[in-house]
């Protein structure tokens, strides 16, 4: 079998990417079109776009299984956002369009004659412990990093019933990607962090806004570990896996240097130039997260992820620090405006 990297670079790939409708799916589908592959967006909307996009709904069978039979590669991105709050009704869609729609290609994947040879499947570093700074805080990697669980909980009271819900749709999800054995596709769950990327919606945005309001100091006490990834490198990376045969199974995708909120907060108002920012404890996050409807988990949560597997195999970062990334973002985004 000729290797993946020689593939990729021989002839233009069919990719398709169910659930690519969202900001980081175009921002895959675009990058992958400029490098002259096919590529086709699953989506429950078909849009006017460059590439290809077919009506699925992610729930059943349908004409959208003929564009993976002899595909070559599969990025299944679907999954309803986690920016809500977590009602029964919201949990229930939060699980089932990533649960569910995983369960969906599996039986489609199998039974096709013509499979493709690699499958990469969204997942998320939430799946690692709450890794409060006066816990044993080490760095969690795919190979010693503890999986978040009742059995692990580091504090001495009970982690908010939605941060077990996100610990347990994360372990679900893997579990239902790596169910069904796929003989001839390869499989990589994508343990991806924050994908910032200078984007209305985005969480940069988010967190620029409240930096150019002068809010922009740090969030809770500040401690809790930001693990992130700058969508330049989240691309790269998501090349790099299709590249290489060796790499299977669970692959953190972030950049090697998590660090403290505070010193994140700090870091991007430096690249702002805003040099104060009032801080936002944590009782006041849970009232801004009711009234505009989300979770305080998206910034309490301590994440301190790294990307063993990525470095193992010779992934190399274009910002593997925040500082650089900040700026970098921030020059594209003054650039837009």
């Amino acid at each position: 079998m000729t290797p993946a990297f020689a593939v990729f670079d021989l002839h233009p790939l069919r990719i398709v990417l169910p659930g690519g409708s969202g900001q980081v799916g175009q921002v895959l589908a675009r990058h992958f079109l400029e490098l002259g592959h096919h590529v086709t967006v699953l989506t429950r909307a078909p849009y006017t776009a460059p590439w290809l996009t077919v009506y699925w709904d992610g729930e059943t069978e349908g004409p959208w299984t003929e564009t993976l039979e002899g595909a070559d590669v599969c990025i299944n991105l679907a999954g309803r956002s986690v920016n809500c709050r977590y009602t029964p009704e919201n949990c229930a869609a939060i699980y089932n369009s990533r649960i569910g729609t995983t369960r969906l290609l599996n039986r489609v994947i199998f039974r096709l004659e013509k499979p493709p040879w690699v499958w990469l499947n969204a997942s998320t570093a939430t799946i690692y412990r709450h890794a409060p700074p006066d816990s044993v805080n080490h760095a969690m990697d795919e190979a010693t990093g503890e999986l978040g669980g009742f059995e692990l909980l580091t504090l001495k009271r009970r982690l908010p019933e939605t941060w077990n819900f996100s610990i347990q749709v994360a372990k679900d999800w893997e579990a239902a990607f790596f169910a069904t054995p796929t003989t001839h596709t390869r499989k990589v769950a994508m343990r991806s962090a924050i994908t910032l990327s200078p984007a209305p919606g985005n969480a940069f945005a988010i967190f620029s806004n409240l930096v150019r309001l002068g809010l922009g100091g740090k969030q809770g006490n500040g401690r809790q570990f930001v693990s992130w990834i700058h969508e330049r490198d989240f691309v790269r990376a998501v090349e790099f896996l299709i590249r290489h045969d060796g790499l299977d199974g669970p692959v953190n995708i972030a950049a090697p240097n998590p660090l403290p909120n505070r010193d994140f907060m700090e870091a991007l108002r430096e690249a702002w130039d805003i040099p104060n920012g009032l801080p936002i404890p944590a009782f006041a996050l849970e009232i801004g997260a009711f009234l505009l409807r989300t979770e305080t988990e998206l910034v309490l949560k301590s994440r301190r992820v790294v990307p063993g597997r990525l470095l193992e195999a010779g992934f190399g970062f274009e910002f593997p620090n925040w500082p650089e990334a900040a700026e970098d973002l921030v020059r594209q985004w003054r650039t837009r405006d």
